[in-house]
């Protein structure tokens, strides 16, 4: 793992074209013409469909084979949790659906639990997506399905009747399209600028949330502020013999030195220093000279997510002014994205820049610690990593405890922080002319939604059977 590189910026300096706001919505109102809005209701089950746990088997190819086992246990929790799991299950899916051809920075896994809050670099809660692995350029309503369809499979969770469950699939896209149409009207800078707080989420809920439901939204937030690395060094950190180490609660979290023997355990720390310097590179100035102040003490393998486990993640734990002055760092691994077997390649060679140019792109304010690096492992495999600080802020909704009326509020935030950082990216009066001003696209992805959400169902039960039968094996953690 001693040889670590950051990407090159490719050359972005060829002519851009600007054509006129009446050219921008002409081309929103043709693209009607290409992909009725109507036609995203359809969801015609193919009789050649892929089988569902070849392709999530295929997935494990590339992960740690020890983790596998604990990624299909966590999605057989539930639909719902299987639906988090299966991005690429969709990805294909979606491939073979109409494209209206107006393109956005994808997020590419936009499911409502990948919404939540998260620290600004003022230190202020803002709302936003919080999840980038699968992020890629692509046709806008990819995303809007995705969230859609998430609340679907969550009302369906929760228990709630059908009524009630196509009203939050109607909030959900009507906000978005609402938010488009607005954003639409907007400056450029203001767009840029244009986001989410705690203050305006508090104001937006406060009128739509019962007393017992507000209640627990200021206990999330409040949770959320006190998500950092002091919170973590207090959670995560034991003392021994005077010196700080990671706590070992194996199979999620597992120390180094325990991971591997001692031959192997130096050479991939003196690699993880070097990784260090390495990913410093792909910081700003004045970032890297605050991350050059904290020394490197211990690191461990981490478990994360559901759809992520398996994946190589790290946890760094830094130290600055000695014990009381903790930064936690946390190295994932970036895989290829699971939509570019439909949408092509990534223009970027390593995928912990992907991940951290389209973060960059559709959030309003990103951690400023976030980078990239490329690293080769004990095993001689190159893989790449993005980095962050662990935490920090970072809270999300609780969906288990919502009643209809909590639900739809956050389909309402979800489906305006989809539109806003979709409209960074891409043409947003050209994307709110498609959309237009009734409700036939709220009608036809509220549709889809509850089709998909049928065709996730049959998907869930077929991984069930494949682990009831041997087939493959699920063990939790």
């Amino acid at each position: 793992m001693p040889k670590q590189t950051t990407a090159k910026t490719p050359d972005v300096s060829m002519a851009v074209e600007h054509p006129s706001m009446e050219e921008r919505a002409a081309r929103g109102r043709e693209a009607r013409a290409t992909v009725p809005r109507s036609r995203h209701g359809e969801w015609p089950t193919e009789a050649d469909r892929p089988d569902p746990v070849s392709w999530l088997d295929g997935q494990g190819e590339s992960r740690v084979a020890e983790l596998v086992p604990m990624r299909y246990s966590r999605m057989l929790v539930s639909p719902f949790t299987f639906y988090r799991g299966a991005a690429y299950l969709m990805a294909s899916d979606l491939a073979a659906t109409p494209r209206t051809g107006l393109t956005v920075q994808l997020c590419g896994d936009a499911h409502l639990s990948n919404f939540g809050s998260f620290a600004a670099p003022d230190r202020s809660l803002v709302f936003g997506l919080n999840d980038f692995d699968e992020t890629l350029p692509g046709p806008f309503e990819w995303d809007v399905k995705r969230m859609v369809t998430s609340f679907a499979v969550a009302g369906r969770d929760r228990g709630f009747d059908t009524k009630e469950r196509q009203q939050i699939n109607l909030a959900a896209a009507r906000s978005y399209r609402l938010a488009m149409k607005d954003l639409a009207r907007l400056r450029r800078l203001d767009v840029w600028y244009a986001r989410m707080g705690v203050d305006e989420i508090k104001k937006e809920l406060g009128a739509q949330l019962k007393s017992g439901q507000a209640k627990r939204f200021e206990r999330n937030v409040a949770k959320a502020q006190g998500k950092d690395s002091m919170k973590a060094f207090t959670k995560l950190v034991r003392e021994v013999n005077g010196h700080p180490r990671l706590v070992s609660d194996p199979p999620l979290i597992v120390p180094l030195e325990e991971l591997l023997p001692d031959l192997a355990y130096h050479h991939v720390e003196d690699a993880l220093r070097d990784l260090l310097r390495s990913y410093r590179r792909s910081l700003r100035g004045d970032q890297r000279h605050l991350l050059e102040g904290f020394r490197f003490v211990e690191a461990a393998r981490k478990v994360v997510g559901v759809g992520s486990v398996g994946t190589r993640a790290w946890i760094l734990l830094m130290l600055g002014n000695e014990g009381g002055d903790p930064l936690f760092l946390q190295a994932k691994e970036a895989q290829s994205s699971v939509l570019e077997p439909f949408l092509g390649k990534s223009k970027h060679a390593n995928h912990g820049q992907r991940v951290v140019e389209g973060q960059r792109l559709m959030q309003s304010a990103s951690d400023i610690l976030l980078g990239w690096v490329r690293s080769d492992g004990v095993d001689g495999v190159a893989r790449d990593y993005y980095l962050r600080q662990l935490w920090d802020g970072k809270g999300s909704a609780i969906i288990e405890a919502m009643k209809p009326s909590g639900l739809a509020a956050y389909a309402h935030l979800c489906g305006w922080t989809l539109a806003r950082a979709h409209a960074r990216s891409g043409d947003a009066l050209a994307i709110a002319s498609y959309l237009g001003a009734n409700d036939r696209f709220d009608q036809g992805l509220a549709a889809f939604a509850g089709s998909y959400a049928d065709q996730n169902e049959r998907d869930y039960a077929a991984l069930k059977q494949a682990v009831d039968s041997g087939r493959v094996t699920a063990e939790a953690g």
